[in-house]
C-alpha cells in the first residue's frame, strides 16, 4: 500500500535561483511519513508518553531533478520492509510524472529518555 501526501514550494522552501534546496526534500519526507503514520492509528504523542520514539536511523538518498517555486509535488511512501527493530521505507517525490527525488529510509524506536535502541512495539507492528 502506497502513502501519498501532496507538498507545494513555497519561496521559503527556495534558493536564490527558485531552486529547492537540498535539505527541504528530507522535510517533504518527513512530513509525509508522520502523516502516514498519523493515518495508520499511531499516535506518536502517546507512544513518547510511554517512552519510545521514531528517529531516522539512515537515510539514502538521490537528487535527480530540481523543483521550483510553486510546483505542486507529491510524496509517495511505501513499506520496504519491517522487523522487530527496523521500518524501511521507499519514498518518492514527483512532479507530474517526473521523479525528482528518491529516498530509502530506515527508522527504528529508541528510548526516549538515553536514546537506547528498542524493538518496534508490537501495536506497531501490526499496523504496517
Amino acid at each position: 500500500m502506497t502513502h501519498t501526501f501532496p507538498v507545494r514550494v513555497y519561496y521559503e522552501d527556495t534558493d536564490m535561483g527558485g531552486i529547492v534546496y537540498h535539505a527541504n526534500y528530507l522535510r517533504y519526507i518527513e512530513r509525509a511519513r508522520s502523516d502516514w503514520v498519523r493515518g495508520l492509528g499511531n499516535d506518536q504523542n502517546a507512544m513518547r508518553d510511554a517512552g519510545v520514539i521514531w528517529v531516522a536511523q539512515r537515510v539514502e538518498a538521490d537528487y535527480l531533478a530540481s523543483a521550483k517555486y510553486d510546483d505542486e509535488l507529491m510524496v509517495a511512501t511505501e513499506v520496504i520492509k519491517v522487523t522487530p527493530a527496523r521500518l524501511i521505507m521507499g519514498q518518492v517525490v514527483t512532479r507530474g510524472e517526473t521523479v525528482l527525488f528518491r529516498a530509502k529510509v530506515t527508522a527504528v524506536c529508541v528510548a526516549a529518555e538515553g536514546g537506547r535502541p528498542t524493538r518496534l512495539p508490537a501495536e506497531i507492528r501490526a499496523l504496517l
